[in-house]
């Protein structure tokens, strides 16, 4: 990983109160607020450079600059706009708190991104990789609910390392936090809510060490799992990331007859732009079907 730009003195107390607010929010990982300092820092270590000497004297000018920099120094697209965004939310934070009276990136047009399709599993390989972890040891038993979980609810990896036993356990309905600290209530079906209770009464007493606290999910070595550690299950029961599962929740919802609206509520997306991505995978489904059944087709 790249080394970390040194911080102007006169921003530091700036960044590291808005971090620490960020962290205050549910649903900020710590690679969430990594990536945020890495990419605030490389930003004002570039206003630095170009002579600026404190917060309010940043304007759209520079912003664009800096962005134009990047572009030229080879950064993917999809990566600048990630460092836009750092830079837009943490002055719109500035902003909203009444200690700068514009944000000086809220007009910086942001990059065109190329559209992509989720990457989700076929329902008939999801129903494959499921059922294909059936064992009675206590990791078998727990990798097995945590997949079941993320595929019946369509949960964040932040969002499934943070429930605690008491979300969860006897429920077919579960309340959760997300980004921004946004609630939302998601249904869990009977498959899941079965393999919950199985590694509740069998594997979690097993797992767990002397003072496991409320988390959910165990490690191995008896302490709370992670994100990275529910990464590496996925990794290695499924071949590939949690997000998968996340993207497979929602196209296979949407293939079922379940309106967009719905999606986007589950999911725990603001704007209802960012969930219509799947509509794309749907029609795709829609045509192979039409193909596959229209006499005519």
């Amino acid at each position: 990983m790249a080394k970390i730009p040194r911080q102007p003195e006169w921003v530091v107390a700036d960044v590291a109160a808005y971090l620490e607010r960020k962290a205050g929010q549910r649903g900020a990982s710590p690679h969430t607020l990594e990536a945020y300092r890495r990419d605030l820092a490389q930003f004002f270590a570039f206003c630095d450079r170009a002579g600026v000497t404190e917060v309010s004297a940043v304007d759209r000018r520079i912003v664009r600059r800096y962005l134009a920099y990047l572009d030229t120094i080879g950064y993917a697209r999809r990566s600048v706009a990630r460092k836009a965004s750092a830079v837009r939310s943490f002055f719109a934070d500035l902003t909203r708190r009444g200690e700068l009276p514009v944000n000086p990136a809220e007009q910086v047009a942001r990059p065109k991104l190329p559209k992509t399709l989720p990457a989700a599993l076929p329902q008939r390989a999801m129903h494959r990789v499921l059922d294909s972890i059936d064992g009675d040891e206590p990791l078998e038993i727990r990798d097995r609910a945590i997949l079941e979980v993320l595929y019946a609810s369509g949960l964040r990896v932040a969002e499934l390392a943070s429930l605690r036993v008491a979300d969860i356990e006897g429920r077919d309905m579960i309340r959760v936090v997300g980004k921004g600290d946004r609630q939302r209530v998601v249904p869990l079906g009977e498959p899941a809510v079965r393999a919950v209770a199985r590694y509740l009464e069998v594997a979690r007493p097993s797992l767990a060490g002397e003072s496991p606290g409320g988390a959910l999910w165990i490690g191995a070595r008896g302490g709370p799992l992670d994100g990275r550690g529910i990464r590496r299950v996925v990794r290695h029961r499924a071949g590939t990331f949690p997000h998968a599962f996340r993207h497979s929740f929602a196209t296979h919802l949407l293939e079922g007859g379940a309106d967009l609206r719905s999606v986007q509520e589950l999911l725990g997306h603001i704007d209802l732009a960012t969930t219509q991505i799947y509509t794309s995978v749907t029609r795709d489904h829609l045509k192979a079907t039409y193909e596959r059944s229209h006499p005519r087709a």
